[in-house]
Protein backbone atom coordinates (compact mmCIF):
# COMPACT_ATOMS: atom_id res chain seq x y z
CA UNK A 1 0.00 0.00 0.00
CA UNK A 2 1.63 3.44 -1.34
CA UNK A 3 1.26 6.48 1.31
CA UNK A 4 -1.01 9.00 0.51
CA UNK A 5 -0.14 12.51 -1.32
CA UNK A 6 0.42 15.18 0.81
CA UNK A 7 -1.68 17.99 0.38
CA UNK A 8 0.92 20.46 -1.14
CA UNK A 9 0.73 18.12 -4.43
CA UNK A 10 -3.16 17.76 -4.87
CA UNK A 11 -3.76 19.28 -8.01
CA UNK A 12 -6.31 22.54 -6.77
CA UNK A 13 -2.92 23.81 -4.58
CA UNK A 14 -0.50 22.91 -6.85
CA UNK A 15 -2.48 25.69 -9.44
CA UNK A 16 -2.83 28.22 -6.52
CA UNK A 17 0.43 28.26 -5.88
CA UNK A 18 1.54 28.37 -10.09
CA UNK A 19 -1.00 31.03 -10.74
CA UNK A 20 0.58 33.22 -7.92
CA UNK A 21 3.80 32.58 -9.25
CA UNK A 22 3.64 33.28 -12.55
CA UNK A 23 0.79 36.45 -12.07
CA UNK A 24 3.08 38.08 -9.77
CA UNK A 25 6.27 37.65 -12.39
CA UNK A 26 3.61 39.39 -14.78
CA UNK A 27 2.05 42.22 -12.37
CA UNK A 28 4.06 44.83 -14.27
CA UNK A 29 2.96 43.61 -18.19
CA UNK A 30 -1.12 43.40 -17.05
CA UNK A 31 -1.53 47.13 -18.81
CA UNK A 32 0.21 46.96 -21.84
CA UNK A 33 -1.89 47.42 -24.62
CA UNK A 34 -2.34 44.68 -27.44
CA UNK A 35 0.80 43.44 -29.46
CA UNK A 36 1.18 42.20 -32.77
CA UNK A 37 -0.55 39.36 -34.00
CA UNK A 38 -2.73 40.24 -30.56
CA UNK A 39 -3.60 43.52 -32.50
CA UNK A 40 -4.25 42.64 -36.13
CA UNK A 41 -6.22 39.21 -35.60
CA UNK A 42 -6.88 37.74 -31.79
CA UNK A 43 -8.24 40.81 -30.00
CA UNK A 44 -10.52 41.96 -33.30
CA UNK A 45 -11.70 37.82 -33.40
CA UNK A 46 -12.54 37.84 -29.55
CA UNK A 47 -14.15 41.00 -30.31
CA UNK A 48 -16.36 40.02 -32.36
CA UNK A 49 -17.57 37.05 -30.58
CA UNK A 50 -17.92 40.08 -27.71
CA UNK A 51 -20.15 42.25 -29.12
CA UNK A 52 -22.19 40.38 -32.23
CA UNK A 53 -21.29 36.66 -30.52
CA UNK A 54 -20.06 35.76 -34.31
CA UNK A 55 -17.30 32.96 -33.93
CA UNK A 56 -15.96 33.81 -37.66
CA UNK A 57 -14.59 37.36 -37.15
CA UNK A 58 -15.60 40.27 -39.47
CA UNK A 59 -13.23 42.89 -38.62
CA UNK A 60 -10.62 41.31 -39.74
CA UNK A 61 -9.64 38.62 -42.13
CA UNK A 62 -10.99 35.00 -41.05
CA UNK A 63 -7.80 32.37 -40.66
CA UNK A 64 -10.05 29.66 -39.87
CA UNK A 65 -8.64 29.28 -36.42
CA UNK A 66 -10.36 27.23 -33.66
CA UNK A 67 -12.44 29.81 -31.87
CA UNK A 68 -11.86 28.81 -28.25
CA UNK A 69 -8.92 31.14 -26.86
CA UNK A 70 -11.30 33.85 -28.54
CA UNK A 71 -14.21 32.60 -26.59
CA UNK A 72 -12.54 32.39 -23.51
CA UNK A 73 -11.40 36.12 -23.75
CA UNK A 74 -15.05 37.39 -24.55
CA UNK A 75 -16.60 35.46 -21.44
CA UNK A 76 -13.93 37.15 -19.41
CA UNK A 77 -14.85 40.58 -20.80
CA UNK A 78 -18.50 39.92 -20.31
CA UNK A 79 -17.97 39.37 -16.89
CA UNK A 80 -15.21 41.65 -15.90
CA UNK A 81 -14.97 43.96 -18.36
CA UNK A 82 -13.41 44.64 -21.65
CA UNK A 83 -9.25 45.69 -20.83
CA UNK A 84 -5.85 44.88 -21.71
CA UNK A 85 -5.62 44.01 -18.09
CA UNK A 86 -8.32 41.53 -18.17
CA UNK A 87 -7.13 39.86 -21.00
CA UNK A 88 -3.85 39.40 -19.82
CA UNK A 89 -5.18 38.09 -16.40
CA UNK A 90 -7.37 35.65 -18.22
CA UNK A 91 -4.39 34.45 -20.80
CA UNK A 92 -2.14 33.86 -17.13
CA UNK A 93 -5.10 31.61 -16.03
CA UNK A 94 -4.21 29.33 -18.59
CA UNK A 95 -0.27 29.53 -18.51
CA UNK A 96 -1.07 28.78 -14.97
CA UNK A 97 -2.86 25.63 -16.06
CA UNK A 98 -0.61 24.88 -18.57
CA UNK A 99 1.79 24.37 -15.90
CA UNK A 100 -0.29 22.25 -13.85
CA UNK A 101 0.02 19.80 -16.93
CA UNK A 102 3.52 20.13 -17.06
CA UNK A 103 3.92 19.43 -13.46
CA UNK A 104 1.09 16.60 -13.49
CA UNK A 105 3.16 14.73 -16.81
CA UNK A 106 7.10 15.18 -15.00
CA UNK A 107 5.33 13.80 -11.82
CA UNK A 108 3.77 10.85 -13.81
CA UNK A 109 6.77 9.90 -15.66
CA UNK A 110 9.02 10.48 -12.99
CA UNK A 111 8.75 12.16 -9.43
CA UNK A 112 8.01 15.44 -7.69
CA UNK A 113 10.99 17.14 -7.60
CA UNK A 114 11.39 16.89 -11.48
CA UNK A 115 7.98 17.97 -11.67
CA UNK A 116 8.87 20.94 -9.40
CA UNK A 117 11.90 22.10 -11.20
CA UNK A 118 10.73 21.18 -14.80
CA UNK A 119 7.28 23.40 -13.93
CA UNK A 120 9.86 26.18 -12.88
CA UNK A 121 11.94 26.01 -15.62
CA UNK A 122 9.13 25.95 -18.23
CA UNK A 123 8.27 29.29 -16.65
CA UNK A 124 10.64 30.88 -16.87
CA UNK A 125 11.78 29.89 -20.23
CA UNK A 126 11.63 33.28 -22.38
CA UNK A 127 9.01 32.30 -24.92
CA UNK A 128 6.93 30.65 -22.50
CA UNK A 129 7.30 33.55 -20.24
CA UNK A 130 6.32 36.16 -23.25
CA UNK A 131 3.73 34.02 -23.74
CA UNK A 132 1.69 33.41 -21.07
CA UNK A 133 0.01 36.76 -21.00
CA UNK A 134 -0.22 37.72 -24.87
CA UNK A 135 -3.23 37.00 -26.41
CA UNK A 136 -2.57 34.03 -28.71
CA UNK A 137 -3.19 30.16 -28.84
CA UNK A 138 -0.07 28.51 -29.07
CA UNK A 139 0.18 28.53 -24.97
CA UNK A 140 -3.46 27.24 -24.87
CA UNK A 141 -2.78 24.67 -27.02
CA UNK A 142 0.33 23.45 -25.48
CA UNK A 143 -0.99 23.29 -21.77
CA UNK A 144 -4.20 21.09 -23.44
CA UNK A 145 -1.54 18.74 -24.88
CA UNK A 146 0.35 18.31 -22.27
CA UNK A 147 -2.40 17.19 -20.27
CA UNK A 148 -3.73 14.68 -22.81
CA UNK A 149 -0.63 13.29 -23.22
CA UNK A 150 -0.43 12.25 -19.47
CA UNK A 151 -4.18 11.26 -20.12
CA UNK A 152 -2.26 8.83 -22.46
CA UNK A 153 0.81 7.42 -20.09
CA UNK A 154 -2.58 6.92 -17.32
CA UNK A 155 -4.38 5.68 -19.60
CA UNK A 156 -7.41 7.93 -19.57
CA UNK A 157 -9.00 7.37 -22.76
CA UNK A 158 -12.03 10.25 -21.68
CA UNK A 159 -9.09 12.25 -20.90
CA UNK A 160 -6.93 11.67 -24.05
CA UNK A 161 -10.38 12.49 -25.99
CA UNK A 162 -10.84 15.43 -23.78
CA UNK A 163 -7.94 16.87 -23.50
CA UNK A 164 -6.94 16.22 -26.93
CA UNK A 165 -10.11 17.68 -28.46
CA UNK A 166 -9.30 21.02 -26.22
CA UNK A 167 -6.11 21.32 -27.79
CA UNK A 168 -7.26 21.20 -31.21
CA UNK A 169 -9.66 23.80 -30.68
CA UNK A 170 -7.33 26.35 -29.22
CA UNK A 171 -5.27 25.66 -32.13
CA UNK A 172 -5.51 23.49 -35.82
CA UNK A 173 -1.83 22.56 -35.32
CA UNK A 174 -2.62 20.80 -31.94
CA UNK A 175 -3.37 17.34 -34.02
CA UNK A 176 -0.14 16.78 -34.69
CA UNK A 177 0.01 15.23 -30.85
CA UNK A 178 -2.40 13.03 -31.41
CA UNK A 179 -1.81 12.08 -35.25
CA UNK A 180 1.82 11.47 -34.07
CA UNK A 181 0.01 8.72 -31.01
CA UNK A 182 -2.09 7.29 -33.15
CA UNK A 183 0.85 6.30 -35.79
CA UNK A 184 2.83 5.26 -32.25
CA UNK A 185 0.09 3.36 -31.72
CA UNK A 186 -0.14 1.52 -34.88
CA UNK A 187 3.49 0.77 -34.87
CA UNK A 188 2.63 -1.44 -31.56
CA UNK A 189 0.01 -3.25 -32.72
CA UNK A 190 1.71 -3.97 -36.70
CA UNK A 191 4.72 -5.27 -33.97
CA UNK A 192 1.92 -7.07 -31.55
CA UNK A 193 3.44 -5.19 -29.02
CA UNK A 194 1.62 -2.59 -26.63
CA UNK A 195 3.12 0.95 -27.04
CA UNK A 196 2.63 1.84 -23.12
CA UNK A 197 2.10 0.73 -20.32
CA UNK A 198 1.24 3.06 -16.94
CA UNK A 199 4.25 3.61 -15.03
CA UNK A 200 5.15 6.35 -12.51
CA UNK A 201 7.80 6.72 -9.70
CA UNK A 202 6.82 8.34 -6.43
CA UNK A 203 9.13 9.63 -3.71
CA UNK A 204 7.55 7.48 -0.17
CA UNK A 205 7.59 9.89 2.75
CA UNK A 206 10.74 8.47 4.20
CA UNK A 207 13.02 9.47 1.33
CA UNK A 208 12.60 6.10 -0.94
CA UNK A 209 11.64 5.85 -4.61
CA UNK A 210 8.14 3.60 -4.83
CA UNK A 211 7.97 2.10 -8.48
CA UNK A 212 3.91 1.44 -9.06
CA UNK A 213 2.16 1.10 -12.12
CA UNK A 214 0.26 -2.03 -14.25
CA UNK A 215 0.50 -3.21 -17.79
CA UNK A 216 -1.85 -1.47 -19.70
CA UNK A 217 -4.73 -3.55 -20.51
CA UNK A 218 -6.13 -1.94 -23.19
CA UNK A 219 -5.69 -2.98 -26.63
CA UNK A 220 -4.00 -0.95 -29.18
CA UNK A 221 -7.02 -0.51 -31.32
CA UNK A 222 -9.02 1.01 -27.76
CA UNK A 223 -6.16 3.21 -27.20
CA UNK A 224 -6.33 4.75 -31.00
CA UNK A 225 -9.90 5.61 -30.69
CA UNK A 226 -10.11 8.04 -28.02
CA UNK A 227 -6.94 9.67 -30.73
CA UNK A 228 -8.85 9.81 -33.58
CA UNK A 229 -12.21 11.04 -31.57
CA UNK A 230 -10.10 14.06 -29.99
CA UNK A 231 -9.78 15.11 -33.98
CA UNK A 232 -13.32 15.55 -34.38
CA UNK A 233 -14.20 18.65 -33.27
CA UNK A 234 -12.06 20.30 -35.17
CA UNK A 235 -13.21 18.83 -38.77
CA UNK A 236 -16.61 20.14 -37.58
CA UNK A 237 -15.25 23.35 -36.83
CA UNK A 238 -13.64 23.48 -40.39
CA UNK A 239 -16.69 22.24 -41.72
CA UNK A 240 -18.74 25.27 -40.17
CA UNK A 241 -15.91 27.58 -41.29
CA UNK A 242 -16.00 26.54 -45.05
CA UNK A 243 -20.41 26.64 -44.90
CA UNK A 244 -19.68 30.35 -43.52
CA UNK A 245 -17.15 31.53 -45.47
CA UNK A 246 -16.83 29.06 -48.46
CA UNK A 247 -12.70 28.54 -47.19
CA UNK A 248 -11.72 25.69 -45.55
CA UNK A 249 -8.11 26.90 -43.96
CA UNK A 250 -8.96 30.54 -43.95
CA UNK A 251 -8.95 32.63 -46.51
CA UNK A 252 -6.40 31.93 -50.06
CA UNK A 253 -3.85 34.48 -48.97
CA UNK A 254 -3.34 32.96 -45.54
CA UNK A 255 -3.61 29.49 -46.83
CA UNK A 256 -0.82 30.16 -49.31
CA UNK A 257 1.70 32.01 -46.59
CA UNK A 258 1.32 29.00 -44.20
CA UNK A 259 1.04 26.08 -46.76
CA UNK A 260 1.68 26.47 -50.62
CA UNK A 261 4.41 28.43 -50.61
CA UNK A 262 6.37 26.42 -47.83
CA UNK A 263 6.53 23.58 -49.73
CA UNK A 264 9.78 23.81 -50.87
CA UNK A 265 12.92 21.25 -50.25
CA UNK A 266 15.46 23.66 -49.39
CA UNK A 267 13.45 25.69 -47.36
CA UNK A 268 12.48 22.59 -45.57
CA UNK A 269 15.89 21.82 -44.72
CA UNK A 270 16.90 25.73 -43.65
CA UNK A 271 13.57 25.78 -41.54
CA UNK A 272 14.51 22.21 -39.97
CA UNK A 273 17.85 23.57 -38.71
CA UNK A 274 15.47 26.76 -37.61
CA UNK A 275 13.45 23.90 -35.42
CA UNK A 276 15.84 22.44 -34.10
CA UNK A 277 18.13 25.07 -32.79
CA UNK A 278 14.27 26.44 -31.15
CA UNK A 279 14.08 23.34 -29.40
CA UNK A 280 17.64 22.97 -28.24
CA UNK A 281 19.46 26.15 -28.06
CA UNK A 282 17.15 28.91 -28.40
CA UNK A 283 17.66 31.68 -25.94
CA UNK A 284 19.81 30.45 -23.52
CA UNK A 285 18.22 26.90 -23.63
CA UNK A 286 21.74 25.29 -24.83
CA UNK A 287 22.74 25.86 -21.16
CA UNK A 288 20.40 23.30 -19.88
CA UNK A 289 20.63 20.84 -22.99
CA UNK A 290 23.90 20.53 -23.17
CA UNK A 291 24.15 20.37 -19.60
CA UNK A 292 22.04 17.37 -20.22
CA UNK A 293 24.09 15.88 -22.98
CA UNK A 294 27.17 16.81 -21.00
CA UNK A 295 26.23 14.75 -17.70
CA UNK A 296 24.46 11.64 -19.78
CA UNK A 297 28.05 11.05 -21.49
CA UNK A 298 30.01 11.96 -18.55
CA UNK A 299 28.61 11.19 -15.24
CA UNK A 300 27.02 7.87 -13.79
CA UNK A 301 23.85 7.49 -12.65
CA UNK A 302 23.81 9.09 -8.64
CA UNK A 303 22.56 6.42 -6.18
CA UNK A 304 19.95 6.97 -3.02
CA UNK A 305 20.24 4.40 -0.34
CA UNK A 306 22.55 1.85 -2.59
CA UNK A 307 20.35 2.18 -5.33
CA UNK A 308 20.70 4.00 -8.84
CA UNK A 309 18.65 6.84 -9.62
CA UNK A 310 15.42 5.71 -12.14
CA UNK A 311 15.35 7.31 -15.71
CA UNK A 312 11.99 8.07 -17.22
CA UNK A 313 10.78 4.66 -18.27
CA UNK A 314 11.62 4.06 -22.10
CA UNK A 315 8.24 3.46 -22.92
CA UNK A 316 7.40 7.24 -21.75
CA UNK A 317 10.41 8.63 -23.50
CA UNK A 318 9.63 7.21 -26.37
CA UNK A 319 6.23 8.98 -26.46
CA UNK A 320 7.88 12.33 -25.58
CA UNK A 321 10.35 11.27 -28.45
CA UNK A 322 7.44 11.24 -31.03
CA UNK A 323 5.45 13.95 -30.10
CA UNK A 324 8.51 16.39 -30.35
CA UNK A 325 10.30 14.43 -33.72
CA UNK A 326 6.31 14.90 -35.03
CA UNK A 327 6.65 18.91 -34.49
CA UNK A 328 10.20 19.08 -35.37
CA UNK A 329 9.06 17.93 -38.75
CA UNK A 330 5.84 19.42 -39.38
CA UNK A 331 6.52 22.61 -38.31
CA UNK A 332 9.30 22.72 -40.44
CA UNK A 333 7.29 22.31 -42.97
CA UNK A 334 4.26 24.35 -42.68
CA UNK A 335 4.11 28.32 -40.99
CA UNK A 336 5.53 31.00 -43.25
CA UNK A 337 7.01 32.06 -40.53
CA UNK A 338 9.36 30.03 -38.00
CA UNK A 339 8.28 31.59 -34.96
CA UNK A 340 9.18 29.78 -31.63
CA UNK A 341 5.67 30.26 -30.37
CA UNK A 342 4.88 27.03 -32.89
CA UNK A 343 7.13 25.03 -30.70
CA UNK A 344 5.21 25.81 -27.63
CA UNK A 345 3.79 22.20 -27.18
CA UNK A 346 7.41 20.46 -27.48
CA UNK A 347 9.59 22.69 -25.87
CA UNK A 348 8.39 21.69 -22.07
CA UNK A 349 9.09 18.17 -23.00
CA UNK A 350 12.15 18.76 -23.87
CA UNK A 351 12.69 20.35 -21.05
CA UNK A 352 11.37 17.35 -18.83
CA UNK A 353 14.01 15.08 -20.05
CA UNK A 354 16.59 16.97 -19.50
CA UNK A 355 16.11 17.93 -15.84
CA UNK A 356 15.66 14.33 -15.59
CA UNK A 357 19.10 12.87 -16.72
CA UNK A 358 20.57 16.53 -14.37
CA UNK A 359 18.76 14.94 -11.34
CA UNK A 360 19.75 11.83 -12.55
CA UNK A 361 23.24 12.31 -13.13
CA UNK A 362 24.45 15.37 -11.44
CA UNK A 363 24.76 15.07 -7.46
CA UNK A 364 24.59 19.38 -6.89
CA UNK A 365 21.89 19.45 -9.59
CA UNK A 366 19.68 21.91 -7.76
CA UNK A 367 23.09 24.71 -8.59
CA UNK A 368 23.07 23.89 -12.14
CA UNK A 369 19.24 24.31 -12.33
CA UNK A 370 19.62 27.39 -10.66
CA UNK A 371 22.31 28.40 -13.44
CA UNK A 372 19.50 27.37 -15.80
CA UNK A 373 17.09 29.69 -14.46
CA UNK A 374 18.73 32.44 -13.50
CA UNK A 375 20.08 31.97 -17.70
CA UNK A 376 16.01 31.61 -18.85
CA UNK A 377 15.75 34.86 -16.92
CA UNK A 378 18.86 37.28 -18.00
CA UNK A 379 17.46 35.74 -21.63
CA UNK A 380 14.26 38.05 -21.01
CA UNK A 381 16.05 41.45 -20.72
CA UNK A 382 19.02 40.42 -23.16
CA UNK A 383 18.59 40.36 -27.07
CA UNK A 384 20.40 37.65 -28.57
CA UNK A 385 23.19 38.13 -31.34
CA UNK A 386 21.06 36.73 -34.04
CA UNK A 387 17.56 37.56 -35.21
CA UNK A 388 14.44 36.73 -33.18
CA UNK A 389 11.00 37.79 -32.90
CA UNK A 390 10.11 40.30 -29.85
CA UNK A 391 7.37 38.49 -28.68
CA UNK A 392 10.09 35.68 -27.28
CA UNK A 393 11.08 37.43 -24.63
CA UNK A 394 10.76 41.43 -23.36
CA UNK A 395 11.12 43.05 -26.63
CA UNK A 396 7.74 43.14 -26.78
CA UNK A 397 7.51 45.49 -24.03
CA UNK A 398 9.88 47.67 -25.16
CA UNK A 399 7.84 47.37 -28.74
CA UNK A 400 4.59 48.73 -27.41
CA UNK A 401 6.13 51.28 -25.54
CA UNK A 402 7.87 52.74 -28.49
CA UNK A 403 4.48 52.45 -30.29
CA UNK A 404 2.44 54.28 -27.21
CA UNK A 405 4.85 57.29 -27.25
CA UNK A 406 4.93 57.71 -30.60
CA UNK A 407 1.35 57.43 -31.23
CA UNK A 408 0.65 59.93 -28.22
CA UNK A 409 2.79 62.30 -29.78
CA UNK A 410 1.60 61.97 -33.47
CA UNK A 411 -2.25 61.94 -32.07
CA UNK A 412 -1.43 65.30 -29.50
CA UNK A 413 0.93 66.79 -32.65
CA UNK A 414 -1.49 65.86 -35.62
CA UNK A 415 -4.70 64.82 -34.92
CA UNK A 416 -6.19 65.35 -38.44
CA UNK A 417 -3.16 64.16 -40.09
CA UNK A 418 -3.52 61.10 -43.09
CA UNK A 419 -0.33 58.76 -41.80
CA UNK A 420 1.89 56.89 -43.83
CA UNK A 421 2.53 53.64 -42.21
CA UNK A 422 2.38 49.54 -42.25
CA UNK A 423 0.97 47.08 -40.30
CA UNK A 424 0.50 46.74 -37.54
CA UNK A 425 0.22 50.06 -36.41
CA UNK A 426 -2.21 51.03 -38.93
CA UNK A 427 -4.42 48.95 -37.06
CA UNK A 428 -3.32 50.47 -33.64
CA UNK A 429 -4.28 53.96 -34.77
CA UNK A 430 -7.25 53.43 -36.38
CA UNK A 431 -8.84 51.76 -33.81
CA UNK A 432 -8.56 53.24 -30.05
CA UNK A 433 -10.00 50.25 -28.45
CA UNK A 434 -6.67 48.55 -29.07
CA UNK A 435 -5.35 50.97 -26.35
CA UNK A 436 -2.61 52.94 -27.90
CA UNK A 437 -5.14 56.45 -29.08
CA UNK A 438 -8.31 57.64 -28.00
CA UNK A 439 -9.66 58.22 -31.61
CA UNK A 440 -8.29 57.02 -34.70
CA UNK A 441 -6.44 58.63 -37.41
CA UNK A 442 -6.76 58.27 -41.28
CA UNK A 443 -4.32 55.79 -42.56
CA UNK A 444 -2.20 55.32 -45.85
CA UNK A 445 -0.87 51.65 -45.64
CA UNK A 446 2.73 50.26 -47.21
CA UNK A 447 3.70 47.01 -46.76
CA UNK A 448 6.98 47.42 -44.71
CA UNK A 449 9.68 50.40 -45.13
CA UNK A 450 12.23 48.41 -47.11
CA UNK A 451 13.84 51.00 -50.13
CA UNK A 452 11.15 49.69 -52.73
CA UNK A 453 7.93 50.29 -50.48
CA UNK A 454 9.13 54.37 -49.67
CA UNK A 455 10.22 54.65 -53.36
CA UNK A 456 6.67 53.62 -54.01
CA UNK A 457 5.19 55.90 -51.15
CA UNK A 458 7.25 58.64 -52.28
CA UNK A 459 5.25 59.13 -55.35
CA UNK A 460 1.87 59.06 -53.13
CA UNK A 461 1.93 62.43 -51.87
CA UNK A 462 -0.02 64.37 -51.05
CA UNK A 463 -2.45 61.51 -49.90
CA UNK A 464 -0.48 61.70 -46.53
CA UNK A 465 0.74 64.43 -44.01
CA UNK A 466 3.17 62.50 -41.84
CA UNK A 467 4.42 58.82 -42.11
CA UNK A 468 4.54 56.28 -38.85
CA UNK A 469 7.74 54.32 -39.77
CA UNK A 470 9.04 51.43 -37.15
CA UNK A 471 11.16 48.42 -36.93
CA UNK A 472 9.05 45.47 -38.01
CA UNK A 473 12.04 43.14 -36.78
CA UNK A 474 14.43 42.76 -34.77
CA UNK A 475 18.25 43.51 -36.67
CA UNK A 476 20.99 41.77 -34.41
CA UNK A 477 23.87 44.81 -34.09
CA UNK A 478 25.75 44.69 -37.84
CA UNK A 479 29.32 44.04 -36.52
CA UNK A 480 28.20 40.87 -35.31
CA UNK A 481 28.75 38.92 -38.53
CA UNK A 482 31.39 41.20 -39.64
CA UNK A 483 33.81 38.02 -39.57
CA UNK A 484 32.11 36.43 -42.13
CA UNK A 485 30.48 38.92 -44.53
CA UNK A 486 29.95 35.87 -46.81
CA UNK A 487 28.19 33.70 -44.53
CA UNK A 488 25.90 37.24 -43.90
CA UNK A 489 25.05 37.62 -47.18
CA UNK A 490 23.90 34.00 -48.03
CA UNK A 491 22.02 33.77 -45.28
CA UNK A 492 20.31 37.01 -45.61
CA UNK A 493 19.49 35.48 -49.45
CA UNK A 494 17.95 32.43 -48.00
CA UNK A 495 15.95 34.94 -45.69
CA UNK A 496 14.70 37.08 -47.92
CA UNK A 497 13.88 33.52 -50.31
CA UNK A 498 12.39 31.28 -48.36
CA UNK A 499 10.95 33.61 -45.12
CA UNK A 500 9.77 36.64 -46.72
CA UNK A 501 12.61 38.59 -45.10
CA UNK A 502 13.28 42.17 -46.07
CA UNK A 503 15.78 45.16 -44.36
CA UNK A 504 13.82 48.17 -42.85
CA UNK A 505 15.52 51.46 -44.19
CA UNK A 506 16.75 53.33 -41.02
CA UNK A 507 14.42 56.98 -39.93
CA UNK A 508 17.01 59.19 -41.82
CA UNK A 509 17.16 57.30 -44.88
CA UNK A 510 13.24 57.47 -44.66
CA UNK A 511 12.95 60.81 -44.16
CA UNK A 512 14.85 61.58 -46.94
CA UNK A 513 13.32 59.85 -49.78
CA UNK A 514 10.06 61.34 -48.39
CA UNK A 515 11.52 64.47 -48.83
CA UNK A 516 11.00 65.37 -44.77
CA UNK A 517 11.88 66.04 -41.35
CA UNK A 518 11.80 63.06 -38.51
CA UNK A 519 9.63 65.02 -35.88
CA UNK A 520 9.46 62.68 -33.33
CA UNK A 521 12.02 59.35 -32.95
CA UNK A 522 13.13 57.11 -29.84
CA UNK A 523 15.17 53.85 -29.90
CA UNK A 524 14.41 50.79 -27.34
CA UNK A 525 17.08 47.81 -27.22
CA UNK A 526 17.34 47.39 -31.02
CA UNK A 527 13.86 48.79 -31.82
CA UNK A 528 12.93 52.22 -32.92
CA UNK A 529 10.20 54.54 -34.15
CA UNK A 530 9.95 57.66 -35.99
CA UNK A 531 7.14 60.17 -36.71
CA UNK A 532 8.42 62.03 -40.06
CA UNK A 533 6.26 65.19 -41.48
CA UNK A 534 6.27 65.13 -45.50
CA UNK A 535 7.73 67.88 -46.84
CA UNK A 536 9.23 68.96 -50.66
CA UNK A 537 7.77 65.67 -51.61
CA UNK A 538 8.58 66.57 -55.32
CA UNK A 539 12.85 66.66 -54.71
CA UNK A 540 12.68 63.31 -53.31
CA UNK A 541 13.19 61.09 -56.49
CA UNK A 542 16.77 63.50 -56.91
CA UNK A 543 18.03 62.09 -53.44
CA UNK A 544 17.02 58.63 -54.15
CA UNK A 545 20.46 57.15 -56.15
CA UNK A 546 22.29 58.58 -52.79
CA UNK A 547 20.29 56.30 -50.74
CA UNK A 548 22.41 53.87 -48.33
CA UNK A 549 21.04 51.14 -46.37
CA UNK A 550 23.34 52.49 -43.75
CA UNK A 551 22.08 56.15 -43.74
CA UNK A 552 21.11 57.10 -39.96
CA UNK A 553 22.63 54.24 -38.64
Amino acid sequence: MHAKNPIWRQSPIVFIFIFMFVFLLHLPLLQLPYFWDEAGYYIPAARDIFLAGSLIPHTTVSNAHPPLVMLWLALWWKVVGYAPAVTRSAMVLLAAFALLGVFRLSERVANSRIAITATMCTALYPVFFAQSTLAQMDLASAGFTFWGIAAYIEDRPLGVAAWFALAGLAKETAILAPLALIVWEALGLVAGKSSIKTLWVEESYDGNLLVRGRQSLIPPFRRIAPLLISIVPLVAWYSYHFSRTGYVFGNPEFFRYNVSATLNPTRFLLALVLRAWQLCGYLHLWVLTLAALLAMWILPPERDFGIGRRRIAIQHQMVFYVVIATYLIAMSVIGGAVLARYMLPAIPLMIILCVSTLWRRVRYWPVMVAFVALAFVAAWFWNPPYGFAPEDNLAYRDYIILHEDAEQFLEARYPMARVLTAWPASDEITRAWLGYITRPLPVVRVEDFSLEQMLTAAQLHPAYDVALAFSTKYEPPAGIWNRWPGFAQTAETWKTRFFGYHRDLPPAAIARILGGRIAFSEQRHGQWIAVIEAQGIEEAEKSVPNVSLRDGR
